[in-house]
């Protein structure tokens, strides 16, 4: 029988506004600025994109793969549906939006469904941000011609 993983409760911080940090955040990440966003990160942050590849670690790799991200899905932007906060986190309902070109070279606006995760540290910052995305949309997206 195996054991039950450890779960670790995360200290409730009153002078944290998390309302304000999400805030700070979500107005960043819309800039594309992948240097500008991974200030809001901690220097050992983590971010990890469950889409089959593994979590990456600390600023300078954060901001890779965000500006990897831009790259790849052009005019990237995001409506939200909905968030969840806590004392130390927040869960992100919204679906990012992207635009790019058919074989006939026309624009084909894309959209997909993600679920975010994010914890901050006792300083407001980015501790880990764990991004879940509805993989059949994007095969979908993709695939389209």
């Amino acid at each position: 029988m195996s054991t039950p993983a450890k779960i670790e409760a995360a200290t409730p911080l009153a002078d944290l506004d998390i309302r304000a940090i999400y805030d700070r955040y979500v107005g960043t990440f819309g800039s594309r600025q992948p240097e500008d966003i991974v200030q809001l990160h901690a220097p050992s942050g983590t971010f990890w994109l469950h889409a089959g590849g593994k979590p990456v670690q600390g600023r300078g790799a954060i901001a890779t793969t965000f500006a990897g991200f831009f790259r790849q899905w052009p005019q990237f932007g995001f409506e939200i549906y909905r968030v969840i906060f806590a004392d130390r986190h927040w869960v992100l309902d919204w679906a990012a939006t992207a635009v790019l070109k058919g074989p006939d070279g026309a624009d084909r606006p894309v959209r997909f469904d993600c679920l975010d995760v994010v914890e901050v540290d006792e300083d407001g910052l980015v501790l880990r941000k764990d991004t879940f995305v509805d993989s059949a949309q994007v095969r979908e997206a993709l695939a389209a011609p």
